[in-house]
């Protein structure tokens, strides 16, 4: 397994190995991984002749400070779980430094307005830290695909968007939400749950689940208000926001429209850890 910490020589590897641009699957990831990341790498593999995964916890796309700091940082334990996919991956996980030269600065942008919907909303900035990023590693990197969990899916949006107007000869791919046995979607964030915390934070998919069924004989108000109320009763879990939007734009839903896609989108506190949830409801 190859691990680079600096552009410089994963550059100098990547132009030694024949056609490696001509065939790359690139994984983006802030570390602390799980399933859901290392089945992101087996689907590259599936598909490219060589796959890199970043791990870099970006600061300019953190609005809380405390936040940032309390990220999990797991190297050694995710290049061990990188490895039982295939020691084949190739590692970046570079410094500050290294990605951002001295300008740790996030850059601004416009997404068309996906980037001030529900997690723009309540985050300000995030989206321009995020867009700032991936366009830097996509620049380092130069890959022919790239992959996202659809957990986010307010951010593999925006990735779709800044691909499609800064003309990057590369492919999105949104991958499945991976679950814990209990419905808890993976995140990196589920490390600073406790067992406990863990089992009360099943009620977010149980919702989602509910609130897509109602969905399909209620408006997206009273589904809105039924998940409202739902949380009202769980004081331990606290509810940001949820929302139901249209897939394409992200557009709150006012009025359903059978020619849409809808999706609902969700974000709770439990104990000061933030965790964000969708589901598709067509």
């Amino acid at each position: 397994m190859k691990i680079f910490e600096k552009q410089a020589d994963l550059n100098a590897y990547l132009q030694s190995v024949p056609a490696a641009h001509a065939s790359l699957g690139f994984v983006p990831t802030m570390g602390a991984l799980h399933q859901g990341h290392l089945s992101l790498l087996a689907e590259s593999i599936k598909k490219n002749k060589h796959t890199v995964i970043s791990i870099f916890v970006n600061p300019t796309q953190f609005n809380n400070p405390e936040d940032l700091e309390k990220y999990p940082r797991t190297l050694e334990a995710d290049i061990a779980k990188i490895k039982t996919v295939s020691n084949e991956i190739i590692l970046y996980a570079p410094s500050v430094q290294d990605i951002y030269q001295g300008q740790t600065i996030a850059q601004h942008f416009d997404f068309d307005g996906l980037e001030n919907q529900m997690e723009g909303a309540f985050r300000p900035g995030h989206y321009d830290g995020v867009g700032t990023v991936v366009k830097r590693l996509f620049e380092i990197v130069k890959p022919t695909r790239a992959y996202f969990g659809e957990k986010d899916f307010q951010q593999l949006q925006i990735v779709k968007k800044l691909v499609q107007k800064l003309k990057l000869p590369i492919q999105i791919i949104g991958c499945p939400i991976f679950r814990e046995p209990n419905g808890l979607a993976m995140s990196s964030r589920n490390e600073r749950l406790t067992d406990t915390e863990k089992e009360r934070a099943s009620l977010i998919f149980k919702t989602l689940k509910t609130a897509k069924s109602k969905f399909k004989t209620q408006s997206a108000a009273k589904v809105n208000a039924w998940v409202t109320e739902v949380f009202q009763k769980s004081p331990e879990i606290s509810l940001e926001y949820f929302q139901i939007a249209d897939e394409a734009n992200l557009q709150p839903c006012h009025r359903k429209n059978n020619q849409k896609k809808y999706r609902a989108f969700i974000a709770v506190f439990i104990n000061n850890v933030r965790l964000i949830d969708t589901v598709s409801l067509n």
